[in-house]
């Protein structure tokens, strides 16, 4: 699944296809993906793209009229933008139709699986287009209110965002008392967003923590956050940053919007590496894999504790 840095490079890219322009139509090939289309999807079409941002994993496209249409990649969704000229050149008529008379996707050959699931396509007044792939159909798309964003059940929950406002002392006050382990405690969306699998296990490799350590050993008895989770808390934020400053990682189907995969795979540390020797200096370790929460967890034993 795209984790915050993947989902991060697309909204950077969305913003030079999206901003600015004024959506002439929508194609829809599909009633939905995990949940259905909203109804009203369509009459998004007359509207302009003020701005593309992201809350955790997910994409919110900010429209001139008010209302925001949210999208959540699932676990193999992409955007790929296409220019008018590029769109002119691969968009040729087809007779196949679907959904009731909606064309054929003929953009299979740079979207892939043949164009079969390509299953939203926005096109704009200045000839532009971009198609949403997703042959999982894991993702999510829905459109609301921007008033209603606060209490809209995808996003009222979430916790903070793993940047510059958020501190060991925010951590902190969330973990005392819990005896989960750390690193589920990491991936708990509630606690903090869009961490995920790949980044705790690099982010606790790197502030030498084992992810089954209780996250209540490392609050102090007066509230305070441990050096540790001091650490912790910097890692995480510098582990994400180096990912986005990368373009995301080469994992699965992920592919930012120009087709180009991100490098940051290059750079792990434990994650993918079972059995192979831990990088740490003088180490000596051996990366293992367990299993947390039904998800592969990847550790050095020797230098996290």
């Amino acid at each position: 699944m795209p984790e915050l840095p993947e989902v991060e490079t697309v909204r950077q890219g969305l913003i030079q296809g999206f901003k600015g322009k004024t959506i002439r139509d929508v194609l829809v090939r599909r009633e939905g993906l995990r949940f259905p289309f909203p109804e009203d999807l369509p009459t998004i079409a007359g509207t302009t793209v003020e701005d593309v941002r992201r809350r955790a994993k997910y994409l919110l496209i900010d429209l001139d009229d008010g209302r925001v249409l949210l999208s959540h990649l699932g676990m193999s969704g992409r955007y790929t933008l296409f220019s008018s000229e590029e769109a002119d050149a691969v968009s040729i008529p087809l007779l196949e139709t679907v959904n009731g008379g909606v064309p054929v996707s003929s953009f299979g050959q740079r979207t892939g699986y043949g164009g079969k699931h390509d299953h939203l396509e926005f096109i704009f007044t200045d000839g532009s287009r971009a198609v949403y792939t997703d042959p999982r159909r894991f993702g999510i798309v829905d459109l609301f209110h921007r008033m209603d964003e606060p209490v809209h059940a995808l996003l009222e929950r979430l916790g903070p965002e793993p940047f510059e406002h958020w501190t060991a002392a925010d951590l902190a006050r969330t973990l005392q008392g819990r005896k989960v382990a750390i690193k589920t405690a990491l991936l708990n969306q509630h606690i903090v967003v869009g961490v995920g699998n790949i980044y705790a296990c690099e982010a606790l490799h790197r502030s030498g923590l084992s992810p089954t350590r209780e996250a209540r050993t490392l609050v102090r008895k007066n509230g305070k956050p441990t050096r540790k989770l001091e650490r912790l808390v910097d890692e995480v934020k510098s582990v994400i940053n180096e990912a986005i400053a990368s373009g995301g990682s080469t994992l699965n189907d992920f592919a930012s919007v120009d087709g180009t995969l991100g490098y940051f795979s290059h750079q792990f540390t434990v994650y993918g590496r079972e059995d192979e020797p831990c990088v740490s200096e003088e180490c000596g370790g051996v990366i293992e894999r367990i299993t947390q929460s039904n998800r592969s967890t990847f550790l050095c034993p020797r230098c996290q504790r």
